[in-house]
């Protein structure tokens, strides 16, 4: 379905924005709380270093907002409009799917922000 050199496989597979073959976290599963902010430092097939400069995902935190408000805007649609919960469950809902899903919000950011910057290079795969 989703084939490399797409930025919205690289996005969602958390792969090196540039040749997509390698993961750039340690451990793959974010919900590994404590190997969360753990990235590589450099992509070990083209080099490619992630950190572009000192203090970059930061501005990740701007895209997790969105982010996060998605995941809000949808357990609302689901709760409020298609089971038809009152607005206190909605909201309780809401708050426990933002919670359980902070760390899926977290990477998935720092996967668009660090896609905005970089593009797919194709002479780079193997």
């Amino acid at each position: 379905m989703l084939k490399k050199g797409n930025k919205l496989y690289s996005i969602l597979t958390g792969s090196c924005p540039k040749c997509h073959s390698e993961s750039m976290y340690v451990n793959k599963n974010p919900f590994m709380v404590t190997q969360l902010f753990k990235m590589h430092e450099r992509c070990s097939n083209c080099k490619t270093k992630y950190k572009i400069e000192p203090s970059f995902f930061y501005g990740a935190m701007y895209v997790s907002y969105g982010v996060g408000l998605l995941f809000a805007g949808i357990a609302f649609a689901i709760t409020f409009l298609l089971i038809g919960t009152s607005l206190k469950n909605t909201y309780i809902t809401i708050v426990i799917t933002s919670v359980f899903l902070l760390p899926v919000i977290i990477r998935l950011s720092r996967n668009i922000w660090i896609n905005i910057f970089m593009k797919y290079d194709k002479d780079l795969v193997d």
